[in-house]
């Protein structure tokens, strides 16, 4: 069987068609030839953006000459409301600054410290999901609930239950169906100097949500302050000083870098996990393999984590098939020239994940899943150049080593416990919103081992 993707639009409709399309889903107003093409140009009146799958050009723009091609600001404006000035959005020798306080709390030494924050995390999921054996559930809600989990435990170690934790995650689901990763600004004509215009209800509940935030903070500076505070990733980066400059975040720094965190920490990892438990569904030869495999956590410990490859490999085979981050966009800040088309400063470049990761000119079968193409010669080749769940270069995410932690784990913990079974006709469709969630959400049947 092969896993449900988007059906993709003709190759040719009116840009208002387009528009349409778009504002419905991003993923399905693609036409299919991306799946094949090197390049392809998008036109408006007033700017143009490139769709590039071409490995040597990711490359260049992503690894070799990140500074070249920052962040758009056109797709920073859809998420400022939240998010402020945090490390997904800035650019340059803000960003670079922001990174050098950040990157030591993910270092690998600290994904063992946080390891026991994880694990709990995996086993109150398991527990709370013991009510529900035999009933039909809905993943995205499952995976949310326990990726919240895992993010407050490890900042601010306190569980989803706790009073500010718990209204964070009931206000973030709102925001998550209201706002788009992308808006239109990345590839249709709304100028530059064009104000972003959100709702008010997006920009309430975007307030609400920092307001809240800054109530965690703030307590942490105090507890920092009297000497009380435990030492988990908050701490970490509240005390940790730029090694160029000696400063630290100050309050309103620290409640963007939360938010930020959260969004991808949380968010992302939720997508990951409820494709992935989708995907056992539908093969249960490879769901039995790792519930056996997943034994080893019978006596759970740091080191248990190289036990589970099967785990890992079905993870990141999740991650190609459905990268939570569908499409990363940069701007060209002076021309360029890419197989042999002239670039003009200012125009969009927009790296895919969604159409590298099933590019039919790069991976074999790509539409197939495959957790055992990693050891092909075709699946080393394409997770070196073709394979960017996590972005790529200096701006890859600061968190991918603790996601290939969590991830597995969790995983792990749930087919230890239960069995996913997909319902006849209740087929997932991918769609985008802040990631690549379901249109009308993954529903399996929870059957007790």
């Amino acid at each position: 069987m092969t896993p449900p993707k988007p059906e993709a639009r003709p190759d040719k409709v009116s840009l208002w068609r387009y528009l349409r399309l778009f504002r419905q889903d991003l993923l399905s107003a693609q036409p299919q030839r991306l799946y094949r093409a090197w390049m392809a140009e998008f036109r408006t009146p007033f700017f143009r953006s490139y769709m590039v799958n071409q490995p040597d050009l990711i490359r260049a723009v992503l690894k070799e000459r990140p500074d070249a091609f920052p962040k758009s600001n056109r797709i920073s404006e859809g998420l400022r409301p939240l998010l402020g000035r945090s490390v997904f959005l800035t650019n340059g020798e803000v960003w670079k600054r922001q990174r050098r306080i950040i990157d030591p709390a993910f270092e690998g030494g600290r994904l063992k410290d946080t390891f026991p924050a994880m694990l709990n995390a995996a086993q109150a999921c398991a527990d709370r999901l013991s009510g529900r054996v035999g009933q039909r559930v809905e993943c995205e809600e499952i995976t949310s609930h326990v990726a919240a989990d895992v993010i407050f435990r490890t900042l601010f170690s306190v569980p989803i239950e706790h009073e500010v934790a718990a209204q964070v995650f009931d206000k973030f689901r709102i925001y998550q169906r209201e706002q788009p990763l992308l808006n239109l600004a990345a590839f249709v004509p709304v100028p530059s100097w064009m104000p972003r215009f959100h709702s008010r209800k997006t920009r309430q509940t975007a307030s609400e949500i920092r307001d809240l935030i800054s109530r965690l903070t703030d307590e942490r500076a105090i507890a920092i302050e009297n000497g009380s505070a435990p030492d988990d990733l908050a701490t970490k980066i509240m005390t940790t000083t730029d090694p160029e400059t000696g400063d630290r975040f100050d309050a309103q720094e620290m409640v963007d870098q939360v938010a930020i965190f959260f969004l991808a920490g949380h968010e992302t990892s939720a997508s990951a996990l409820a494709w992935t438990l989708y995907l056992m569904a539908m093969h249960p030869d490879w769901q039995e393999k790792l519930a056996e495999e997943a034994k080893a956590l019978d006596m759970p410990k740091f080191s248990t984590l190289s036990q589970l490859k099967l785990s890992r490999d079905v993870f990141r085979e999740a991650l190609r098939l459905y990268p939570p981050v569908p499409m990363i966009v940069r701007e060209a800040t002076c021309p360029e020239r890419f197989r042999d088309r002239d670039i003009s400063q200012g125009s969009q470049i927009v790296v895919s994940p969604w159409h590298l990761h099933r590019h039919e000119r790069l991976w074999d079968r790509p539409d197939d899943f495959d957790p055992t193409r990693w050891t092909t010669e075709n699946g080393k080749k394409c997770q070196r150049e073709a394979y960017i769940p996590f972005s790529a270069g200096p701006r890859v995410c600061t968190g991918a080593g603790f996601a290939m932690v969590e991830g597995p784990l969790i995983l792990s913990m749930l087919l230890r416990r239960y069995r996913f079974e997909t319902i006849p006709d209740e087929t997932p469709v991918p769609v985008a919103h802040l990631t690549v969630r379901s249109k009308d959400g993954i529903w399996l049947r929870l059957v007790e081992r």
